[in-house]
Order: C-alpha cells, then structure tokens, then sequence
C-alpha cells in the first residue's frame, strides 16, 4: 500500500517537471519598458562611485567629480541609455553623471579620439545646417529606438547656438527635444552639449533635463566641463605638428556635420528624463533594494 501510495506523488512531481519544461520552452513575454529601466537603475546604484572622487577617463584626462553626485561606469552606464530609449552600443561612453542633492538632470561624458581638432575655423558657424542634419538623424534613429519600445522623438530647436571659448578650447551648444507629434504644449528635453578639446580627440559632456530647468542646470553643465582636466602631454597646447594626428575634420565640420549624428543622437534622452526624472534621481539616490522599493510604490506613469 505505501508503494502504490507513493504514485500520485511521483506522478504530480513527473507532472510539474513536464510543467517547468514546457514553460522554459514556451516564449517568454519581453520586458517592458518600465521593468528594464527598474533593472538598470538597480544595476547602476550598485556600481555607482560617490563624489568627491577622481574618475580617470581613458588614460587622457581626470573628471574632479565633486561632493553630491555620483559616477555610473561602463556597462551600467550603457543600460541606463538603453532604458531610457537610445539604442546601440557606444565605444566611447565612458560613463553617467548623475546629481544625488535632488537636482533633475544627469550628463553622458565621451571621449572621441579623433586626433587633434583644428578650431580656427570656428567663426563659421552655420546652426541652420547643423540643426537640419540632427533633424534628419535623429528620424533615422527612431526606428532603433522604436526596437527598444521607446517612443520616437524629435528636434524642436535650439535651446542656445553654438558658441566656442577658443582660449579654453572648449564648444558648448544646447538643443530641445520632445515625444513626436506631441501636442504644442507637451513638455520638452533638453541636451546641453559640452566639448574639450584635447591633443588627441576630444570629451562631450552633454547635461541632459528638462527644457524649462536648462537656466537652472546650466551652471552645474559648466562646473563639470570645468572639473575636467587633461593629463599632461594630452592637452590641447601639447600637440605637435610634427608627429600628432590631426583630425579628419576642423571645429565647424564638427559641429555642422560630424557631431550630429556621431554624438548628438544618443544623447536624446531628454524626453524620457522630463517624464521620469523624479523616479530616476530619487531611485538612485537610494541604495539597491530601497529603489526597488519606490518604483513598486510609484510606477514610472510620469511626474
């Protein structure tokens, strides 16, 4: 009796078993959109590195990360970007800066090495053009992002033209995003888009938040871009005309043609940002399992 007992036993287990494996073999549902991004700011509050600290950027320059932000490295920093919309890989990302004192922004830093950059041709400036070229690009993105289940964006304008510190050798512009055909009124992102230039190439800082705070960021954009130092024999006046590379491209190709495409596109997680920066900033402020927390208490539906 105990052996024939034992067989609705060994049959449920045999059943379960056929169960799970099945289940394994069926396709699973892709998460959404708002599970990748709970994901990534997971991953990123673990690695996540607190002022003040000095971040070394690719053998060629420091960033003097100060007291109330933090440094999210490669990979976490990659799958950040891709929650919030902008698809592929990027060998030059080198990491996020994102505020912890409640701030709503956060800044992408890239170093391209390009070789040293020319800028005396920067008084020729053509924004028409370089604004049409990131219009055009940034339609042939959305169909990337429309991959990753974010919703296509577009290029209103300029949130400030480009202007150029020769004495500093540092470039700065600002352009407003938005979700496509959304209404006029809809709120808009923002890049702020910092450069410095270097021996060998060159870092993008590019602040990233809400059209309408821009005034309000653009000081903590300036700070960073400041914070960053090249080593020496990287600098800008240490290039050699006898032995450097030079880059294929001056300042105004950079800026016009170049740039739009390579650095501008990426970087439009604008959108995305001005709906959810409060869950964003908040989430990472916190340690592992506390942001768990909030985005169970407060689904990312918008701010």
């Amino acid at each position: 009796m105990r052996l024939a007992s034992s067989w609705p036993s060994a049959l449920l287990t045999l059943a379960l078993i056929a169960v799970g494996a099945r289940a394994a073999d069926a396709p699973q549902p892709a998460p959404s959109p708002e599970e990748r991004a709970r994901s990534a700011f997971a991953e990123a509050q673990k690695a996540a590195r607190p002022g003040p600290a000095d971040i070394e950027l690719n053998g060629q320059a420091v960033l003097h990360l100060p007291a109330g932000h933090q440094w999210i490295p490669q990979p976490q920093a990659t799958a950040l970007l891709h929650a919030m919309g902008n698809p592929g890989q990027d060998p030059r990302l080198q990491g996020l800066v994102f505020p912890t004192n409640g701030q709503q922004w956060f800044m992408p830093v890239r170093f391209e090495a390009a070789g040293y950059v020319k800028d005396d041709d920067a008084r020729d400036w053509k924004a028409d053009e370089l604004l049409k070229t990131y219009r055009e690009g940034t339609e042939a993105a959305n169909a990337e992002r429309a991959k990753l289940g974010a919703t296509p964006i577009e290029v209103t304008g300029w949130a400030e033209a480009p202007a150029y510190d020769a004495s500093a050798h540092r470039l700065v512009w600002a352009m407003a995003s938005r979700e496509k055909n959304a209404p006029a009124g809809a709120e808009q992102g923002v890049n702020y888009n910092t450069y410095a230039l270097g021996r060998e190439g060159y870092f993008s800082l590019n602040l990233v938040t809400g059209l309408d705070q821009l005034p309000q960021h653009k000081p903590a954009a300036q700070a960073m871009l400041a914070a960053l130092d090249y080593k020496p024999g990287k600098r800008y006046a240490d290039f050699d005309a006898k032995t450097d590379h030079v880059a294929e491209y001056g300042l105004a190709a950079l800026v016009v043609g170049v740039a739009a495409k390579k650095l501008g596109l990426i970087a439009l997680a604008g959108v995305f940002f001005a709906k959810f920066a409060k869950l964003i900033l908040i989430g990472l402020a916190l340690v592992g399992g506390a942001a768990a927390k909030l985005f169970k208490r407060r689904p990312a539906t918008g701010t």
